[in-house]
């Protein structure tokens, strides 16, 4: 199993992610652009399930990711436009949180950098998380995202074992 998520704040308003996964670059590439794919690990905590998973992921295109959480009701999601897409690659998006009933405003919109770059066994996903401003990425931060994104992480490492 990889290690988890590396997490840095790279400058005064930005947040740098990087995690290995142990497959190819195509496979890890498809697990965060394919709606059917997002929507089996992209989850965060226990209990929250990905009811909507709209993309087009091409430079220009759009999406709209909606989570909810089963038990208790409560729902958010992330509404964001591609500024760049390299196919396998990179994306570049800005994307706006929608906080729904479940927690306070993120603020203006972020810019996100995600790069996939193969390894001798796998492939390094580095996401760039630029917020508007420090106190919006102090937030983001406090509330705990990115232990969020190492639980989704770790799904999509099963999903690659499973399939091995």
């Amino acid at each position: 199993m990889p290690d988890p998520a590396q997490v840095a704040r790279d400058t005064d308003r930005s947040v740098l992610v990087t995690r290995h996964f142990d497959a190819p670059p195509a496979k890890v590439w498809q697990a965060f652009t394919d709606p059917a794919l997002l929507t089996r690990w992209l989850l965060g905590p226990p209990g929250w399930e990905m009811h909507v998973c709209e993309m087009d992921v091409r430079t220009g295109g759009s999406y709209r990711w909606r989570w909810r959480n089963a038990e208790t009701g409560e729902e958010f999601g992330f509404t964001g436009q591609y500024t760049l897409v390299v196919e396998g690659k990179r994306t570049e998006d800005t994307q706006t949180f929608d906080q729904g009933n479940h927690s306070q405003p993120m603020g203006d919109p972020t810019t996100n950098i995600v790069t996939f770059e193969g390894t001798q066994d796998g492939t390094c996903v580095t996401s760039r998380m630029i917020f508007a401003a420090p106190e919006q990425m102090e937030g983001f931060l406090a509330q705990g995202a990115t232990d969020g994104m190492e639980m989704s992480y770790a799904r999509l490492d099963a999903l690659f074992a499973d399939e091995a």
